[in-house]
């Protein structure tokens, strides 16, 4: 049932102005409409690209009855004219998708999405490829669709090879090729139950970025392709367990101090002759790695260079050290070109795509090494390395959006101007550069990607009052044509509550260290004078993710307010897009300087005269549930509850590459572990908590809550729960979200966190 405090909170909202010059109050904004369809951020298109030729942009589009369902859609440039080319709901066939493809989406997080959620240009432009189902089609221009497979199984990882004579896929832990048009056959050896061929083992997918597991040459001649071996790796025995019924999963899963995968990478002809292994052992410096075990490392990138050049970039297993090797694919033998090192020596290498080949030979490569994530240009002759430093300053690239040879300009995302903006930037390669020239406009958090020879933009862009639009500009920046406006008109789903819309104030307090300045958002209700209100304190904490943006955030988060409720984010050390120095303290030590920062949030709030300050309220998911159970162990009384949402609540249970990287090894740093861990003072919890999880997680696994569960439950220490059988990490959906969110504002309302009267 909705809060009955939800209907008196809308009649707070101010008045809109009708066309017609008559003032009406804006609708109630209820969590049912915030996740119903169509969506109220407006359409969302996705993976925009530019056809080879540059004339067709093309997107997947989703639908105005169903937001999470895409299609594809072809945009001409030379008409201005939008063609669906591929409707998923008639062409699909509904097929149940198989457990390893459920898996891998979820890896990439579009588990929740249905349709077209990847597609692929013909190098002749003539058509596109388009996995729908777990099958494969060609999609011509010209409307006519052909259908490639037609199997149970699912085609994983389709590719079409760079000429766009073969399609290769992964199917049944083997890789498979086939000339366009005829049936393809498996050129890897079906091995057993723990080999994979083509694949990405587990930890690449979720924590490197890495989804593929083979390379085409540029030629089509060659193809590299891992070979991932599983049988030291530990089994966690999942129970999904579901509304009828529980499926049993021995699921691979290295957690934190335990084997990893063996990986190894073969080169070999398209139809799997002329198989050479590649050398990714013999020139390990013993100083970083396993010398007993030199399997122990990290595939995180291959590439193949435009003169048909192969580099291989390996990470040791403490994650200080990256090695690009150059690879002879003839022989496979390796060598290492360049090293490079964390910047501090109690830090990581934060891996990035931020990387690109060069014709010349050189290349462009993102970097810390100065303290900041910054491009260089990397040359190679007789006397090794020569480095060319292209950004410099106290911020951060986040993104390598693109490179155009000719007028040798490299293209790129920073927030030089504001640490809460992205904006746009090109400069010259050749050449170090403290003022690049900004394409975009500030105040908004942009986002931008190129075609592969860097001669047109395609932008993102949101604001905290507008949702995200798109358009096609000019190098220089200059718009050229809209791909989706998304304009704020009488037509968008969500112009009835811009009534109601309340502004985004931005401002910074002092971390718990008293020096270091950290940024915050908050977002009002309407409010009366006199009176004091809730808060709803939203919080990530962990590394990665920035929270404080000038981006749109969607609806729910208006819908929090317009329940009477103040929304408060704040970015704590250990965030990202800082620098070095920012995300250094969560080194051997998560748990700790996250607390002590939001711990000066919640004070914060508690000066501030329309802040009732025993009514602050915890939200977090993932790593941001696992703050909540922190912080409430470690400021009983500071916050009046906490929602707790699939937390990690012992390290061990987590994934290496995650889990090491900032922690070190269990088997090393034990005492790192026991600090970090929410179990030893979960007695320590005396306010109202929360617990909620996907009873078939398979990322956090539902192995953290339950041991929590135990302890809570063995200590009487009272605590209530909301479990979700049958949903994963991701808990999400057109009625399941409302449901979510609806049990935790019953859940405040229960324990007094409400609005004034």
């Amino acid at each position: 049932m909705r809060l009955s405090f939800f209907a008196a909170a809308a009649l707070l909202s101010a008045p809109a102005i009708a066309d017609d010059h008559t003032v009406t109050a804006a609708p109630e904004l209820t969590f049912e409409r915030v996740f119903a369809s169509p969506s109220l951020n407006g359409p969302a298109p996705r993976q925009a690209k530019l056809s080879p030729d540059g004339r067709y942009l093309t997107v997947l589009r989703n639908r105005d009855d169903e937001r999470e369902r895409y299609d594809l859609w072809g945009y001409d440039r030379e008409t201005s004219e939008w063609t669906m080319l591929v409707d998923s709901e008639a062409l699909g066939s509904g097929r149940e998708l198989s457990e390893d493809e459920k898996m891998q989406r979820e890896r990439a997080r579009v588990g929740n999405l249905r349709g077209i959620i990847s597609y692929q240009w013909v190098s002749d432009g003539s058509g596109v490829l388009v996995p729908l189902d777990g099958d494969l089609y060609l999609a011509k221009l010209g409307g006519e669709v052909t259908r490639l497979t037609d199997t149970e199984e699912s085609e994983l990882n389709p590719k079409l090879s760079p000429k766009g004579g073969s399609v290769s896929f992964v199917r049944e832990r083997q890789l498979w090729v086939g000339k366009v048009g005829e049936d393809a056959a498996p050129i890897t050896p079906k091995e057993g139950d723990t080999i994979r061929w083509g694949e990405a083992e587990f930890v690449a997918q979720e924590e490197m970025s890495r989804l593929t597991g083979y390379w085409w040459s540029p030629d089509d001649s060659r193809l590299v392709v891992q070979r991932t071996d599983e049988e030291r790796v530990g089994i966690v025995t999942r129970a999904a367990i579901g509304a009828v019924g529980t499926k049993v999963f021995d699921q691979r899963y290295p957690v934190a101090g335990s084997d990893n995968a063996i990986v190894e990478l073969f080169v070999m002809d398209p139809d799997g002759g002329n198989r050479v292994k590649v050398d990714l052992t013999s020139n390990q410096s013993p100083e970083h790695y396993n010398i007993e075990d030199p399997t122990d490392f990290y595939l995180v990138r291959v590439n193949w260079s435009p003169d048909g050049g192969m580099y291989v970039q390996r990470q040791n297993r403490q994650q200080t050290v990256l090695d690009m090797l150059k690879v002879d694919p003839s022989t496979g033998a390796s060598e290492v070109l360049f090293t490079e090192k964390a910047a501090t020596e109690d830090y990581w290498i934060n891996i990035e795509d931020n990387y690109r080949f060069l014709k010349d030979g050189s290349m462009i490569w993102w970097s810390e090494r100065d303290g900041f994530g910054h491009l260089y240009r990397l040359d190679f002759d007789d006397d090794g390395v020569q480095t060319h430093q292209i950004t410099q300053g106290d911020y951060v690239v986040s993104n390598l959006v693109g490179v155009d040879q000719d007028s040798e300009t490299v293209f790129f995302t920073a927030n030089k101007v504001n640490l809460r903006d992205q904006s746009v930037y090109s400069t010259s390669y050749r050449e170090l550069s403290g003022f690049p020239t900004a394409l975009t406009i500030g105040g908004y958090q942009h986002s931008a990607a190129m075609d592969q020879a860097g001669k047109s933009l395609l932008i993102s862009r949101s604001r905290h009052d507008q949702p995200t639009q798109s358009y096609l500009a000019q190098q220089n920046g200059d718009r050229i044509a809209w791909v989706e406006e998304n304009a704020m008109d009488a037509g968008h789903p969500y112009t009835p509550y811009l009534a109601s819309h309340r502004p985004a104030n931005f401002g910074t307090i002092k971390a718990a260290n008293g020096t270091t300045d950290l940024h915050y958002k908050m977002v009002t209700p309407e409010m009366e004078p006199g009176k004091k209100y809730p808060v709803f304190y939203y919080h990530y904490s962990g590394p990665g993710p920035q929270v404080v943006t000038s981006g749109w955030d969607g609806a729910l988060q208006q819908a929090v307010v317009d329940a009477g409720y103040i929304w408060f984010e704040l970015d704590n050390r250990g965030s990202a897009n800082r620098g070095v120095a920012f995300e250094q303290p969560l080194y051997h030590a998560m748990g700790g300087v996250e607390v002590d920062d939001q711990r000066e949030g919640a004070e914060f709030l508690k000066t501030l005269d329309f802040v009732d300050g025993d009514k602050i309220a915890l939200y977090g998911w993932s790593y941001g549930g696992y703050m909540t159970l922190k912080q409430m162990q470690a400021d009983p009384g500071l916050y009046a509850a906490g929602i707790s949402g699939a937390p990690v609540t012992k390290w061990e249970l987590y994934d290496t590459h995650y889990t090491e990287r900032y922690m070190g090894d269990p088997r090393k740093v034990p005492e790192a572990y026991e600090a970090a861990s929410a179990i030893p003072d979960a007695t320590k919890i005396s306010d109202p908590l929360l617990l909620i999880h996907g009873m078939a997680d398979d990322n956090v696994v539902f192995e953290n809550s339950s041991e929590l569960i135990s302890v809570l439950q063995e200590n009487n220490v009272p605590f209530e729960m909301m479990l979700y059988p049958g949903y994963t990490h991701r808990v999400s959906g057109e009625n399941i979200s409302p449901h979510l969110w609806n049990t935790i504002f019953t859940f405040l309302e229960r324990n007094g966190v409400t609005p004034p009267e």
